[in-house]
């Protein structure tokens, strides 16, 4: 069937591409980047070549063979995608000396095919250090922003162009637009894919992989895992397949009952309940490290699910272990030939990478995206209640808290140029977090402002930050300025019960406040974290709301400050907290979760 052909260069968002294109109506598919030129020539509409970390000059990044641009088959790059075409044909690509990470504004230069039926100015989404500095021969400038001169080019004859941007994620505001000008009035392409048929092509595929096997799924109580369990059982039937719920001790409020009793009200009766809160917290007493963190909850989910598979008296061989995966944990974990590792889910950890190796494992959601998977659970009838709870994550609360080692050597805190931060107090918080900036991972310091309750200077302040300075990939609100100072906690901080409680405490107040004020449905995801810093407790609270579709990006959620004001109270009623926040960071530069 002829489709848009991919070339993966391990960019975050390069099954993202694949997706928007599939909502065109138009078959996508995804290819290595050392694809054979022949396997292109033959029922490809047109190519796209994806982003990627890397930059294109040094000697070991990924590259494609020149054949390509012989096929006379037109071709778009992406941000890596895009210096690549420009560094093949003659261009020349350089380090930019302003980063760009998130929202840019693009000017359009002149008019072509490719941007036609957008503005002249619009908001597009960026992810890159390196720049286009000179373009290939035969090539005009189509866009530009403040920071980057070549932010799209063209070829019109050759029908090659080429965006330093990425049109692929919702928060570029006429980037389906473009694509849709691409695969239809370049490409010529024709509508031949219909989201609905989903759900009988995954349950085809199911049963041809899991063959005459049962399948031992554990469910967490999430969308995507729910959806795979009510896939699984569909596709199979409820005799062979066996789900269970393992709770962790790391989960919310009441959570574990609310899950176990909508499970009952669906009419699932083949889930069964571990209480294994003991296994998880034990091994992780001492541990601080984010990374470490993840592949120890991950190694501990296998061995109480082999535990009790041994109880069961579960045949390996008879058995796939099945998995609610969804896209973005594949590609957060390095999960493409060219990716780079973002953070480890715990369901991509070494053990199960092995198991996927010997075709022990079943992942029906894998190459799709949150906001799919509530689609399918759609098409499956399963109820509001199942599909729509905001996402949460395997690992739970334990990756929410972040820990400390008061016996670690302290490296000096960087330091903000006031012209950053124009009238506003801010302090670099002693804590670091998880980024991705430019497709690369990042673990750096938050930045928190306080002076200013205006939404936009907020945003705008957290771009250039991020931009400009590679030490720090978050900024923050902070709610309750005083005087005291702002200091890591002077003993080591590990996942205690204590520290569970406490979060789960103040999670249950934000929830409640959240969905009293019909909040619910407006926030994507509500992720609410403890740090171990302070003056007094040395335990704060961040809020982190955003707005997303598909996770791949995300904006922080502009929550009225009235009752961004009633949560801040609410907390502070807690004992034992000192500071709130209010993590104003997109993504990029910040992901979602904190670790």
């Amino acid at each position: 069937m002829k489709h848009i052909a991919i070339l993966d260069f391990g960019s975050q968002y390069t099954h993202l591409i694949a997706r928007r294109i599939r909502e065109l109506g138009v078959l996508a598919k995804i290819y290595p980047t050392d694809v054979p030129v022949n396997e292109l020539r033959k029922d490809t509409h047109g190519i796209i070549l994806s982003g990627g970390p890397q930059s294109v000059y040094e000697k070991q990044s990924p590259s494609l063979d020149a054949a390509i641009f012989n096929l006379d088959i037109p071709v778009l790059g992406l941000c890596y995608g895009h210096q690549l075409m420009a560094h093949m044909l003659g261009g020349e690509v350089k380090a930019g000396t302003i980063k760009e990470y998130g929202r840019a504004v693009l000017t359009k230069d002149g008019h072509a095919p490719i941007t036609a039926d957008i503005p002249d100015t619009s908001t597009v989404w960026m992810s890159h250090g390196d720049t286009v500095a000179q373009l290939p021969e035969g090539f005009s400038i189509l866009g530009h922003t403040a920071d980057c001169p070549i932010a799209a080019m063209g070829n019109e004859q050759k029908r090659w162009y080429g965006f330093q941007f990425h049109p692929e994620v919702r928060h570029s505001e006429h980037g389906m637009t473009m694509l849709k000008n691409f695969v239809f009035n370049i490409c010529r392409a024709e509508q031949n894919w219909n989201i609905d048929n989903l759900v009988e092509d995954i349950i085809t595929n199911i049963r041809e992989k899991a063959g005459d096997k049962r399948v031992f799924l554990l469910v967490s109580g999430g969308v995507d895992s729910n959806v795979a369990f009510a896939l699984l059982t569909r596709a199979l039937g409820k005799d062979r397949v066996y789900g269970l719920y393992i709770d962790t001790g790391f989960m919310r409020k009441d959570e574990s009952e609310e899950i176990k009793q909508s499970f009952k009200n669906a009419g699932f009766d083949n889930i069964h309940v571990l209480n294994a809160s003991d296994d998880f917290l034990k091994p992780l007493e001492n541990i601080v490290e984010p990374e470490e963190k993840r592949n120890i909850i991950g190694k501990t989910f296998l061995l109480v699910k082999d535990r009790a598979s041994a109880e069961l008296n579960i045949q390996t061989d008879d058995w796939l272990l099945g998995q609610g995966t969804i896209y973005p944990d594949t590609i957060e974990t390095g999960g493409t030939t060219h990716a780079d590792t973002i953070k480890t889910h715990h369901n991509r950890i070494d053990a199960i990478q092995k198991l996927i190796a010997e075709g022990k494992v079943i992942e029906p959601l894998a190459d799709f995206y949150k906001d799919e998977v509530r689609h399918v659970g759609t098409l499956l009838g399963l109820p509001e209640n199942m599909i729509k709870r905001h996402p949460f994550p395997g690992p739970g609360l334990a990756i929410r808290i972040l820990c400390a080692n008061s016996k670690a050597p302290r490296e000096p805190l960087p330091t903000i140029e006031p012209r950053l931060v124009p009238e506003l107090s801010h302090a670099v918080l002693p804590v670091k977090s998880v980024g991705v900036q430019g497709d690369n991972r990042t673990y750096a310091h938050p930045l928190a402002v306080w002076g200013s309750t205006e939404w936009d200077a907020l945003d705008q302040i957290a771009s250039n930050i991020s931009n400009s300075s590679s030490k720090i990939n978050r900024v923050l609100v902070l709610l309750n300025p005083g005087d005291s100072p702002i200091e890591l906690s002077p003993n080591t901080r590990t996942l205690t019960s204590d520290r569970i409680a406490l979060l789960q405490t103040a999670d249950a107040l934000v929830q409640e406040i959240v969905k009293n004020r019909g909040l619910y449905d407006e926030v994507w995801q509500f992720p609410v974290v403890l740090v171990p810093i302070g003056h007094t407790s040395h335990e704060s609270i961040i809020l982190r709301p955003v707005s997303s579709q598909e996770a791949m990006t995300a904006h922080f959620s502009r929550i009225p400050f009235n009752i961004v004001d009633e949560m801040r109270d609410a907390l502070l009623t807690i004992k034992g907290i000192d500071y709130i926040f209010y993590d104003v960071t997109n993504k990029p530069p910040g992901t979602i979760e904190w670790e």
